[in-house]
């Protein structure tokens, strides 16, 4: 697998293409900005798709301003090999999610905090989840792997959450693997 640093990784969604991580980040504050009085969940996930000849990675970043709409853009990662391991391509998958995670360091989530901070008593939220596509039910292949992969989302302090409340992975970043 070819190695990206950070600041090589382009983002896409149906308005733009090769956006770097810092026209990402500034769409969310434009997209924030608009209403700073609202209940923002900024949400990173990440799904796979193994196909005939590689595996295909999309992680989603989506900013929520709820019952008002969403922004949301994508990270496309191929690897070049069918990754029949489940365990090996969830840990990748959250691994993904993690090192889009990290981009949000604490300067810029202070930065998007600040923007609601005026309007905390007009009752104005900003949470940050972590999205990961598995699930805790019995029949669910992925169920042994919950704990392992909701304390790594933990120890990065970001709320993790799994099927069916992970969307930006099992709906929005689906949709793109295919």
């Amino acid at each position: 697998m070819k190695k990206y640093q950070v600041h090589d990784y382009l983002f896409q969604n149906l308005q733009e293409n090769s956006m770097t991580f810092e026209q990402v980040f500034e769409h969310i504050i434009t997209y924030m900005k608009l209403n700073p009085n609202g209940h923002y969940r900024l949400m990173v996930g990440t799904d796979s798709q193994v196909h005939k000849a590689n595996t295909v990675f999309i992680t989603g970043i989506v900013i929520q301003n709820e019952g008002k709409g969403v922004w949301a853009c994508i990270r496309k990662v191929i690897v070049s090999r069918k990754m029949t391991q489940l365990h090996e391509r969830i840990s990748l998958e959250l691994s993904l999610t993690e090192e889009i995670v990290s981009m949000f360091t604490e300067e810029r989530k202070n930065q998007l905090i600040n923007l609601i901070l005026p309007y905390l008593y007009q009752g104005a939220t900003f949470s940050m989840e972590g999205h990961i596509d598995i699930g805790a039910g019995k029949r669910n292949k992925t169920s042994e792997f919950v704990k392992e992969m909701v304390t790594r989302m933990e120890s990065m302090g970001v709320e993790p959450k799994i099927k069916p409340d992970a969307f930006v992975a099992s709906s929005y970043a689906n949709r793109y693997t295919k």
